[in-house]
């Protein structure tokens, strides 16, 4: 079996993921985890943008792009896919919503589904990481403003010429000042005769 095969046997995710999971403590023990987890990926799902400890983000932002490439790559006819799209999704109409809307969204993502931001601590108060985890392409405002400046705008091209002919105006009126000093004899140092 070539490598392009054994490539096509595994779901690719586009983050890192811990060999182990995290040791998020629990008073239910495993089971306990698993249920808090599951009701994190729903929300997700569901919301497409929330905001939790950095820890519980952190893993399940893992099992969301384990859902969501799954689906993507299976499809909904694929039985193991839809029981774990059953058994991660409590609301049973958000596994509509994950074949429906969210796979023809990210089916040409090179990236990754998810997205997760530290988010800012709470003062005063006792600190607790917390992060915004969050669905690519969600219809919500962004949370980093957009730091490219588009050159070819309307504005920043007039912006652009106007600086251009104000330089070109100011280096010619340098350009004259330096041309009539050294026109005007005497007015510079005389070279000394060695």
């Amino acid at each position: 079996m070539n490598q392009a095969e054994v490539t096509k046997l595994m779901s690719q995710l586009r983050i890192a993921v811990r060999p182990r999971h995290r040791n998020l403590k629990n008073i239910d023990g495993p089971e306990g985890r698993l249920a808090k987890l599951r009701k994190t990926v729903t929300a997700l799902v569901k919301h497409e943008r929330i905001e939790l400890n950095y820890q519980r983000a952190d893993e399940a932002r893992g099992y969301a792009e384990r859902l969501i490439s799954d689906a993507i790559r299976h499809g909904d006819c694929h039985k193991p896919t839809m029981e774990m799209a059953d058994y991660w999704l409590l609301e049973k109409q958000l596994v509509h919503k994950l074949f429906k809307v969210l796979v023809p969204r990210f089916e040409e993502y090179k990236v990754s589904a998810t997205r997760m931001y530290k988010a800012p601590k709470e003062y005063p108060g006792w600190y607790r990481k917390r992060a915004v985890l969050e669905l690519r392409g969600n219809p919500y405002p962004a949370l980093l403003p957009n730091q490219s400046n588009n050159r070819n705008l309307l504005h920043n091209v007039l912006m652009d010429e106007a600086k251009k002919d104000y330089r070109r105006e100011k280096y010619a009126e340098i350009a004259a000042q330096i041309g009539t000093e050294a026109a005007v004899p005497g007015s510079g140092e005389q070279p000394k005769a060695v």
